[in-house]
């Protein structure tokens, strides 16, 4: 049966194999700080789907005191279409109504088809804006 809870310091290693074979780890983002300051941060978290005693699927959570935001969803290959990606969501939705967020931002690489089309389904919208970035 699965189940789905905040994640652990121990259980850093496993969700970031599960992003790792997702293809969420891109130079030159270091998933294993990324997993870390979720957990160290009172404003973020990350949630595991687990099945049984193995880590299926993992998001981070994160409010910055006006938006919520998703980051990594990822769910184990053999594991998605199965409705594991919605109740990660589901649940980081939660977490995000109960801390205040008004709105959900998530980002997705223009070209990833298969991801945009997920969201839309939960509900989610492409807003007419452009994402910026300068690496620090």
């Amino acid at each position: 049966m699965n189940r789905i809870r905040e994640a652990l310091p121990a259980d850093q290693a496993e969700v970031v194999a599960v992003w790792r074979e997702c293809g969420l780890v891109r130079p030159p983002n270091d998933p294993i700080k990324g997993f870390d300051s979720a957990l160290q941060n009172q404003s973020s978290t990350v949630f595991v789907l687990e099945d049984g005693e193995r880590i299926i699927g993992a998001v981070i959570a994160g409010f910055d005191g006006y938006r919520g935001w998703f980051y990594h969803l990822g769910v184990k290959p053999e594991d998605q279409s199965l409705g594991n990606g919605r109740a990660l969501i589901t649940a980081a939705e939660e977490w995000l109504k109960i801390k205040g967020a008004p709105k959900i931002n998530l980002m997705v690489l223009n070209t990833n088809s298969k991801v945009i089309g997920f969201y839309e389904k939960l509900g989610y919208q492409v807003q007419e804006t452009s994402v910026m970035g300068k690496r620090l």
